[in-house]
């Protein structure tokens, strides 16, 4: 094996190790389908998330409507209580979504998903909605976390 394939095949390792998609469910997309969930870094289902550390969420959708603007709602669900989670970007069109959103297109949202040092160590679901001017969910998807040390 030559160098150039031993590398071709170390990088494909390694993304097929760090760019695994996430189990997730759908909780009312009406205004998209989401095609793929995608956080990084996350080796293992559910995802573990240090204290401290920051995650990409990447999110591949395609929506069913026209809007001129979207916006981010994150919730931690703890004991079936929504806790509101906050995230640096709150505006769509600034997370990798070129607005106005277009009808029938494919979009690659993209996000920060911080994990404060002050959270408690604790098995959660994400909610996370990205809503149209309607207030409508292009996406609503959830998945299961854990917050570790």
């Amino acid at each position: 094996m030559d160098v150039r394939t031993g590398l071709i095949a170390l990088f494909c390792l390694m993304g097929f190790t760090c760019a695994e998609p996430v189990k997730y469910m759908d909780c009312g997309s009406s205004s998209g389908k989401v095609t793929i969930v995608d956080i990084k870094p996350c080796s293992s289902q559910p995802c573990q998330l240090h204290k401290g550390q920051s995650y990409s969420v990447n999110v591949t959708f395609s929506s069913a409507v026209e809007s001129q603007t979207s916006k981010a709602v994150v919730h931690g669900i703890i004991a079936g209580v929504p806790v509101p989670f906050p995230i640096p970007i709150e505006d769509g069109c600034k997370s990798g979504i070129q607005c106005p959103i277009q009808k029938q297109l494919n979009y690659h949202y993209l996000n920060a998903l911080p994990v404060k040092s002050q959270y408690p160590a604790i098995k959660l679901v994400v909610e996370w909605e990205l809503r149209d001017d309607n207030n409508n969910d292009l996406f609503c998807i959830k998945f299961p976390v854990q917050i570790v040390n």
